[in-house]
């Protein structure tokens, strides 16, 4: 793995319950899991966000993300899973890490964990959408 020396990934991720890996990435157990299953998936190199992932990279690593979604599921007889990337903010530790989650109903997890807010109006909605097609 190449690795940044004061990630805390890169420093333990090779010593922890890893469930898969391949030449790009890794996925162990979360060791504060939401639920037994909780797998955190790595890219092996160092990329702190989404967005620092080479575009190379993204299928490959995104067909991990949906294969340990399928086997996670099938493997703690989930219902579902919950799959989920913080960048930056509330992101515990500055590697790329996506959260795959085994998910049953009533389990307790309670979809997002912020409260939902309403646009103002229909041309707040517009403006929102006009500054970020900009930037594609």
């Amino acid at each position: 793995m190449a690795s940044d020396a004061v990630c805390k990934f890169c420093g333990i991720a090779t010593q922890s319950f890893i469930v898969f890996e391949d030449s790009i990435s890794l996925a162990f157990l979360d060791y504060r899991p939401l639920f037994p299953g909780h797998v955190l998936l790595i890219p092996k190199d160092h990329y702190e966000t989404l967005t620092d992932l080479p575009a190379e990279l993204i299928g490959l690593f995104f067909g991990n993300v949906q294969r340990l979604a399928s086997a996670v599921e099938r493997g703690m007889r989930a219902e579902g899973t919950f799959v989920a990337i913080n960048n930056r903010v509330s992101q515990s530790v500055p590697h790329l890490h996506v959260h795959i989650v085994p998910r049953k109903k009533g389990d307790g997890l309670r979809g997002f964990f912020w409260p939902r807010q309403k646009y103002r109006d229909e041309e707040q909605m517009r403006s929102v959408q006009a500054a970020i097609v900009a930037e594609l």
